[in-house]
């Protein structure tokens, strides 16, 4: 069993603690349904959170979007998780695993498993007003789940899905990548523009593994024995230009709207881009198992259980204690292993738009 503790912004109820107040100290979130059974994967939109665990999807927040899906008549979720209704009565339920999800500003993609077992079904809702849905420029808003047609091509399946604000990559088990939304900045490759439906991004001369998104770029790597890796669209923050020449043994990436992170297998952590908050990893930062990015803040598992959080902090993301609202230069303790009983361990962390995500298991 899982449990999952949370801080940061929560105007709209997207931290699933039963209420509508932020928090500087985690908080266990509430689930009407069932606990996620195994360590879930985080997903943050602007005002919700997706919750994936044991291919089962669980959103909390605003649902006025359609991206927490079908809700109920009350048309609001009570500030707590429920798992996600894809199809309305009488339609077909998708009852296929869902193995992997992202979450845009207002929508939601998600990628389910086809009758064999492979990762084909690619899934979006919610409000897509820049080509977000995938579905082309006719669907703009849809609160049930909607097949994204003749994608991947055939004898493909994703195997990593990465969104920001307003644009959505996939990575496919053959190396390519596949974006959809707004691409004005070159995020999505050449031409530049809104792109409606999936288009395979040009110009990449190596298999890509891993992608993430920032605002207005995507950051691609590749095997990390070679430490092939590719910054595509703005250089705003200098997130292109200040880029290492390669990127060899990386273990974990992510990106915040404006910068980007890379753990290597040793535990350190790199990281380049914008730092007008604290963003960039402080000085003197120990060794790290994990990462989580957000919005503009950053947290990071030491090898010895304690959470770490820096960065743009003003909802109580990073802790009650900052400076301005920043954690500038050094970091936070929001959760450690210490304080657990004997057989809990934190097995995980998320991030999401100023919200912060601990899993205890145990």
């Amino acid at each position: 069993m899982a449990a999952i503790y949370a801080l940061g912004s929560n105007g709209s109820g997207q931290l699933g603690l039963g209420h509508k107040e932020d928090v500087s100290v985690p908080k266990p979130a509430l689930f009407k349904c069932s606990t996620p059974n195994s360590t879930p994967l985080i997903r943050a939109g602007g005002n919700h959170t997706l919750l994936l665990s044991s291919g089962n999807l669980y959103c909390s927040g605003d649902a006025t979007s359609g991206a927490c899906g079908l809700v109920s008549d009350s048309g609001y979720l009570d500030s707590e998780f429920q798992e996600v209704q894809l199809t309305s009565e009488g339609s077909p339920s998708l009852q296929s695993n869902t193995v992997l999800c992202a979450a845009t500003w207002e929508a939601s993609i998600i990628v389910q498993e086809d009758q064999k077992g492979r990762s084909t079904k690619v899934y979006s809702f919610g409000i897509g007003n820049k080509g977000e849905l995938g579905q082309g420029e006719l669907l703009f808003r849809s609160s049930k789940a909607q097949l994204i047609k003749d994608f991947p091509p055939d004898g493909l399946e994703v195997v990593d899905l990465a969104a920001s604000v307003s644009h959505v990559v996939a990575v496919m088990d053959n190396g390519d990548v596949y974006g959809w939304g707004s691409g004005r900045k070159g995020q999505l490759g050449e031409p530049e523009g809104i792109i409606y439906t999936p288009r395979k991004i040009g110009g990449i001369n190596f298999k890509v593994i891993r992608a993430v998104c920032g605002r207005e770029f995507t950051y691609l790597v590749g095997d990390p024995v070679v430490g092939d890796h590719l910054v595509l669209g703005s250089d705003k923050w200098n997130v292109k230009s200040s880029a290492p020449l390669s990127m060899c043994g990386w273990k974990s990436v992510g990106a915040s709207w404006g910068s980007i992170f890379v753990l290597q297998e040793n535990g350190n952590l790199l990281s380049w881009g914008r730092d007008d908050h604290g963003q960039l990893a402080p000085p003197g930062l120990p060794y790290l198992s994990q990462i989580a990015i957000g919005s503009e803040h950053a947290l990071g598992l030491t090898k010895e259980g304690s959470v770490l959080a820096w960065g743009w902090g003003e909802h109580g993301n990073c802790g009650p204690a900052t400076t301005n609202g920043d954690v500038v230069g050094r970091w936070n303790v929001v959760a450690s292993a210490q304080y657990l009983p004997p057989k809990s361990k934190i097995a995980s962390i998320g991030a999401g738009c100023a919200t912060s995500w601990i899993c205890i298991t145990g």
